[in-house]
């Protein structure tokens, strides 16, 4: 880059830097009365938050973390001898490079122009030497270690050079081209998000929001909402074949998700999949809360949720028994509803499905990171002073759990470049918050993550009903996904151990969501099986045979085995005490935040 193109560039700065400061003083002035609630506490990004940490007992391996600081040093002068060779015009070579799997240096400048080279090579020595550091650190208590590893790793991702103007050549070859006018542009999109965003959390643009509009090109198998109450819709599907299994199918999607990550388009429609296999489907949409609903706990979701769906199943169908399915937070709410039932001998649920599930909570995947003894009374403060958990803020955690491809990435495009994004029916969906009101998130959050009590039979106590997952004697089918950050596989797996009944695992490829959602024509992913479910994880996958395309075939092959017999297709709305409220995909599932 020449002298005059670096002028050009900063010209185009300043010029819009006025501008900027503008409409951020503008935006701060409106939020300036708002409640600051998580906001006070340290940034996942900031070197405060690993400060904070190291103050617990920690020992240093001194050894470690001088011959690292030695190695160090001698890459460092190793790295300025090459870069002054290749600023004269010599040949030179690198002296560190950047992961293949790391995309954020593709450009040809980080490569071919001495500049960046030096400024990226200097960035991985930095981060290397950091995470060196950390590697020579002791500390007593294993999950410090983790959020030690965790936070190094954000506060390294958001010192990127790629982050910044003036040291991404992408950018600055953008503002080049467009006389100055990218940036103005990124910072149009910046200002309208920070506008949108709670105070707690930066609710970044992922998708092309004006694409997608749920009911008309999102969520659009036929059905019809033929019961609701404060927390819940029910929606019936229309059948797609003469004759249905004779247990209906009842889906609990998690209450932190809309449900229409299960029928994004006909293709990858799980929702539609189930009916052409022959389900007599029924699935709930949660509503999305304010704080007039803080009052409703786990216990209120249960009653409200699936029990309540489950009484009018049994009665629109006249069924005895329904085939249950929860995924992710709605499996472990499944999970306890059976337990609580067949506790006091309510037999009505004849199996059990649970997608990407936790019932043992001891390896509970990066989100336990953002737990501590500090953070959790801020975090449920927070919830108790709003009367809801904001979903906006939970999708920022899920996000920065990926943080160079699902932020900084977006971050770069939107605010450096100016761009906006492109339509990704997925990602329409991931920002499409859910809140959570207050009693549901501290009684799970306490009882889950932070306490664990699933695996101890009784110690979650509901309306004098131990929950004791050993209750659990109906056929149960587990699907976990081989990539999933956010339930661990194996961690899934361990959740076998406290059911009684027969039990099939099986392990998808890919990760949390297209682990999933994979259909069955055109499914990129292979799934595994191993009947034999021996108590390590391992080796169950070490005894499993590889079988590919998508694991739908091998699921609705057990739901129809589990029915002796198929019926006459019901058309939803016809019985007399649950008529048509209006059509799929209902009301609830409408509200964004």
């Amino acid at each position: 880059m020449g002298q005059n193109e670096q002028e050009e560039i900063l010209q185009s700065i300043n010029k819009y830097s006025q501008v900027f400061n503008a409409m951020v003083q503008d935006i701060l002035a409106k939020q300036a009365s708002g409640d600051e609630g998580l906001a006070s506490s340290n940034s996942v990004f900031s070197p405060n938050k690993l400060i904070s940490l190291m103050s617990d007992k920690v020992e240093i391996d001194s050894a470690k973390l001088l011959q690292s600081q030695f190695t160090f040093m001698e890459k460092q002068s190793a790295l300025w001898q090459q870069a002054s060779m290749a600023m004269m015009g010599e040949a030179s070579q690198n002296i560190i490079d950047e992961q293949h799997s790391d995309r954020r240096f593709s450009h040809d400048e980080w490569q071919a122009n001495p500049v960046y080279s030096y400024v990226k090579q200097a960035y991985l020595l930095n981060s290397q030497m950091l995470e060196n550091i950390v590697d020579a650190m002791d500390f007593k208590d294993s999950k410090t270690a983790e959020q030690i590893k965790f936070y190094t790793r954000q506060y390294i991702n958001s010192v990127s050079p790629t982050n910044y103007v003036l040291t991404n050549p992408e950018v600055c070859e953008d503002i080049l081209k467009s006389k100055g006018e990218s940036i103005l542009k990124g910072m149009q999109n910046f200002m309208e998000d920070f506008e949108k965003s709670p105070i707690e959390a930066f609710k970044i643009t992922q998708t092309d929001h004006d694409a997608f509009t749920v009911g008309e090109n999102l969520a659009m198998t036929p059905g019809e909402v033929v019961f609701k109450n404060e927390l819940i819709e029910l929606i019936h599907y229309n059948p797609t074949v003469a004759k249905t299994n004779e247990l209906p199918l009842l889906f609990v999607p998690p209450f932190i998700n809309k449900f229409y990550v299960l029928d994004l388009d006909e293709r990858k429609s799980a929702i539609k999949a189930l009916l052409d296999a022959g389900n007599d489907l029924f699935v709930i949409s949660w509503i999305n809360p304010e704080a007039d609903l803080a009052a409703n706990d786990f216990t209120d979701y249960m009653k409200k949720g699936p029990i309540a769906a489950l009484d009018a199943v049994c009665e629109i169908t006249k069924a005895k028994q329904v085939n249950l399915t929860g995924f992710c937070v709605g499996g472990t709410l499944s999970s306890v509803t059976t337990a609580y039932l067949r506790a006091q001998g309510d037999t009505r649920i004849a199996s059990l499905t649970l997608l990407t599930t936790l019932l043992d909570f001891s390896e509970p995947g990066e989100i336990a990171n953002y737990l501590s003894e500090e953070m959790l009374p801020v975090i449920e403060n927070n919830a108790d002073m709003k009367g809801i958990f904001d979903g906006r803020i939970l999708a920022l955690s899920f996000s920065l759990l990926r943080e160079n491809s699902l932020f900084w990435s977006f971050f770069i495009k939107n605010y450096l470049q100016g761009k906006d994004p492109a339509p990704f029916d997925i990602l329409y969906w991931n920002s499409d918050s859910t809140n959570i009101p207050a009693a549901c998130f501290k009684d799970y959050l306490r009882n889950t993550y932070w306490d664990n009590k699933l695996k101890d039979p009784n110690a979650w106590v509901i309306d004098g009903v131990g929950i004791d997952l050993a209750n659990i004697d109906v056929p149960v089918y587990v699907l976990a996904t081989m990539a999933d950050h956010i339930v661990l596989w194996q961690s899934a797996y361990s959740g076998l151990q406290y059911i009684s009944g027969e039990k099939r695992f099986v392990l998808a490829g890919s990760g949390h969501l297209a682990g999933v959602i994979n259909p069955i024509k055109g499914g990129k992913y292979p799934h595994w099986l191993n009947d034999n479910l021996p108590n390590d994880a391992e080796e169950w996958f070490s005894g499993a045979t590889e079988h590919p395309g998508s694991w739908w075939t091998d699921w609705h092959s057990w739901l129809n085995q589990k029915s002796s017999k198929r019926t006459k297709a019901l058309v939803p709305g016809a019985h007399k005490n649950f008529p048509v409220l209006y059509p799929a995909p209902g009301e609830y599932v409408l509200k964004r935040l």
